[in-house]
């Protein structure tokens, strides 16, 4: 039986484009982004990858990337099943601010304390221990077993929540998964053992 789980960030967003904390608000994608959502798309047909079932957040550039790459896929009609608890990490009080301009507020040091500490939140935020906390229970209760079960699962989320996912599979430790960058729009193609352990892990950006 086939244990498929692919996971990809969102393309880029207009946000992104601006450099600003994003969170939990909810800018759409820029052309740029629709373009690597098809490519996303692309990618995974070229492997010949079809889904039973998609996950993605409640935020708007994370659901229109994962539309894009199943209309590249001819898979218009999946299920999918949208949660808050694979939303971006919130940024609390640094939401909307550009982070230039954070550096000059708070100060380099501080600023980069709040963005690859593991526990350390922003004011009003999450870290990235706290957005583990939301992410892998879910994952554990309503996605891993329907891979366990032999049912292909795509899930289109974003930079944080996917990296708890990615700490969770490959068994990273907090300063090794801080040092891993996930590129938008560029699937990771896990195959799992019948007991959800990674057998192999395929990725897919350029």
């Amino acid at each position: 039986m086939e244990h498929l789980l692919v996971l990809v960030r969102h393309g880029q967003s207009e946000w992104n484009l601006k450099n600003l904390f994003t969170g939990w608000k909810d800018p759409g994608l820029t052309e740029k982004g629709v373009a690597e959502a098809r490519a996303a798309g692309g990618k995974l047909r070229d492997l010949k990858l079809a889904f039973d079932v998609a996950y993605t957040s409640d935020l708007s550039r994370a659901q229109n990337t994962l539309k894009l790459i199943l209309e590249e896929l001819g898979q218009e009609g999946l299920e999918t099943i949208r949660d808050q608890a694979l939303n971006e990490r919130d940024y609390g009080d640094l939401t909307g601010m550009n982070k230039d301009e954070a550096r000059e507020k708070f100060g380099e040091e501080q600023v980069h304390v709040w963005r690859r500490s593991f526990d350390v939140p922003p004011p009003g935020g999450e870290s990235l221990k706290m957005t583990a906390e939301r992410v892998l229970p879910y994952y554990r209760s309503e996605i891993l077993p329907q891979v366990i079960a032999g049912k292909r699962v795509i899930v289109a989320a974003h930079g944080n929540s996917l990296r708890a996912l990615v700490m969770e599979l490959e068994g990273l430790s907090p300063d090794e998964i801080l040092k891993r960058e996930l590129a938008t729009g560029a699937p990771i193609v896990y195959r799992l053992t019948d007991e959800g352990k990674v057998a192999s892990v395929q990725d897919l950006a350029d």
